[in-house]
């Protein structure tokens, strides 16, 4: 077995544990099921709408209740509505499950409904229409209440929609549903997601606190994917705080939890050749790096990734690497201009030719970073690229002050020395 350095402090307080309510609506909706509609404005999204409706209204009624909830032949006209909308086939199935939940309300399986549920959500995520992931991920798990991975799903994609308050309130239920069914991953998960939340929100000692106790969790039930994941984003915390000796430490800790073969730890290497790039370590960043090329692929990822090998091949010195670095870069944001990570590509860009002492290079690719940060009111960035600029530009003028003062220098070298010759 595996020994840990990194150890969370162990937990001081005993809890009562009782399963909180959470908060079912979102603050721009002014009715249940309005950002489907606002998502997905089509007959689709009607059908969507009203599959929800009747999945809510179904899961929130007692058993007694549900055979009178429906009116005779609703089931027929949603199935000729869901066939006439074109529904794609990922979802198909699940809309005419719950269809004819609506034909046989009495009859109809919790277990069934809440699967339809799901899959629909699933779908709609992966078509980044968060809105309705996490509708249908809710509805889901109002129908089987006493289910914690479906809570924590819930509080997952509500805080992909920055919906803190929502967020809070599920994680919060998924935790206490979660140690009743000792269901420890996803107690473990939970705890995870609070502590995501609350460093969003920027509360770092908050957050550190969530990160020790999913550790914790984790710990007792041998979860190591779980412990690496708190022990990463412990990490990210100490990096933001300036704590460099703990990030080292926190680093060695979540790679050792992880393992050298699992699936998150091109994303912890990334992160860590980063935190190395800002230490001054460019030289032991940029090997890390160039290898990750065939670990990455999501888009936002490859953005990152190809912005942080200019800045880490500029900041070694290594213009080999940089110039070809740089073209493979350029053409990747230039294709891609609206991806959330290329204003910051284009600063570790500028970064890199700043490094190298190509000042032009440098000032055009901080110009491109504060025009995509203006446009996305990102006021951090923004700050930042101009100062790259203002670098930019002092650095090429006092680079040609001193070619100037060479120049004359030579210049007067000479008409000393023909002055001399003329008056001696």
């Amino acid at each position: 077995m595996r020994q840990r350095k990194f150890k969370a402090p162990p937990r001081k307080t005993l809890r009562r544990w009782r399963v909180p309510p959470a908060l079912t609506h979102g603050d721009s909706d002014a009715f249940e099921g309005l950002s489907v509609l606002e998502e997905i404005s089509s007959d689709l999204g009607l059908v969507l709408w009203q599959s929800l409706r009747d999945a809510m209204l179904w899961g929130r009624a007692d058993q007694a209740q549900r055979a009178a909830l429906f009116t005779p032949a609703a089931d027929t006209s949603r199935m000729a509505a869901t066939l006439a909308a074109g529904a794609p086939a990922e979802i198909e199935e699940p809309l005419k499950a719950l269809a004819g939940m609506v034909g046989q309300p009495e009859a109809a399986r919790e277990e069934n409904v809440s699967l339809a549920c799901r899959q629909i959500s699933q779908w709609a995520e992966a078509r980044g229409q968060l809105a309705t992931a996490l509708a249908f991920a809710q509805s889901a798990a109002v129908v089987t209440p006493a289910d914690p991975s479906g809570a924590y799903n819930v509080g997952r994609l509500a805080r992909r929609r920055a919906e803190h308050a929502r967020a809070e309130t599920w994680y919060r239920r998924t935790i206490a549903l979660a140690r009743q069914a000792g269901d420890w991953p996803t107690y473990a998960l939970a705890f995870c997601g609070l502590g995501n939340l609350y460093k969003q929100r920027g509360n770092f000692p908050v957050a550190r606190r969530f990160y020790e106790r999913a550790l914790r969790a984790a710990g007792r039930n041998s979860l190591h994917d779980i412990e690496g994941m708190a022990l990463h984003e412990m990490f990210g915390i100490a990096v933001q705080t300036e704590e460099t000796a703990k990030a080292h430490e926190l680093a060695r800790g979540a790679y050792e939890a992880y393992g050298p073969h699992h699936a998150l730890l091109p994303n912890l290497a990334h992160d860590i050749a980063y935190f190395w790039i800002m230490q001054g370590y460019s030289d032991r960043a940029l090997p890390v790096l160039k290898t990750l090329t065939k670990h990455l692929h999501e888009l936002e990822s490859r953005v990152a990734l190809a912005g942080n090998i200019v800045r880490a091949a500029g900041g070694a010195g290594e213009r080999e690497t940089f110039q070809t670095a740089w073209a493979e870069a350029v053409e990747l944001v230039t294709a891609n201009p609206n991806a959330g990570m290329v204003p910051g590509a284009w600063l570790e860009l500028a970064h890199g030719a700043l490094s190298l002492g190509a000042w032009d290079r440098a000032e055009d690719a901080a110009q491109r970073a504060l025009e995509g940060a203006t446009r996305r009111s990102d006021g951090k960035t923004r700050l930042t690229a101009e100062a790259l600029i203002d670098a930019a530009r002092r650095r090429a003028r006092a680079e040609r002050t001193i070619a100037d003062r060479q120049e004359w220098r030579d210049s007067t070298d000479a008409l000393s020395t023909e002055l001399v010759h003329s008056l001696s």
